[in-house]
């Protein structure tokens, strides 16, 4: 069953975390990272704004954290704008696990699959069906504190536990904690938290 947390708000910051179906490596096998940057790319398209990330957390590639800003979706639900990336990346996955013959892999995806998606003609659950977005706040309470804590607490996840792939958070390929680091935008660009005190989120584009 579906647990996830239903964000009644039309703007804000959040945090949110998104983890692959059966904790499985899929991003690795897939060499999928740039599935999470190509749905950045559709929010910032919509007036998103990517403030951090780390699309594989603890040194294991099978979940995102990410800070979004969201800016007034005139309405539209930002629950579902999650849903639907996690459609889109899992197009993208499961066409790659194809081309590299994870046969294995897909079968068991398929087999966790709910039998009402099922019947909707849903084939593969690339991704849990929960996910966990944490508000940060809207434009007139939003805690820069908070989010700071948030991104020292994705950035140290590879350094972390018995992992440690990199000595340095910096170091990190696929984070948003080189930029906050040095200044320099690493492998995907991020808008600064700072940034966002001057951007109302509540007005329309």
């Amino acid at each position: 069953m579906s647990v996830r947390r239903e964000i009644t708000e039309y703007d804000g910051v959040y945090f949110i975390t998104i983890t692959c179906s059966r904790w499985l490596h899929l991003f690795e096998l897939a060499n999928g990272y740039d599935e999470a940057y190509k749905w950045f790319d559709h929010l910032k398209g919509k007036g998103r704004y990517i403030v951090g990330y780390v699309p594989i957390a603890i040194g294991m590639p099978n979940h995102i954290h990410a800070l979004i800003g969201f800016r007034n979706t005139k309405g539209v639900s930002i629950n579902s704008m999650i849903v639907e990336g996690k459609r889109f990346m899992s197009y993208g996955i499961v066409k790659r696990l194809k081309e590299k013959s994870e046969d294995e892999t897909l079968a068991g995806l398929s087999t966790v699959v709910n039998n009402t998606d099922k019947k909707r003609g849903k084939l593969h659950e690339v991704f849990e069906p929960s996910f966990v977005p944490i508000a940060i706040g809207r434009k007139e309470c939003r805690s820069n504190k908070f989010i700071a804590q948030k991104l020292e607490y994705i950035h140290a996840n590879p350094c972390r536990g018995i992992w440690n792939l990199v000595k340095e958070e910096y170091e990190y390929l696929h984070s948003s904690a080189k930029y906050y680091s040095t200044g320099e935008q690493g492998v995907y660009a991020v808008t600064s938290y700072a940034e966002l005190e001057d951007i109302d989120l509540t007005k329309t584009i």
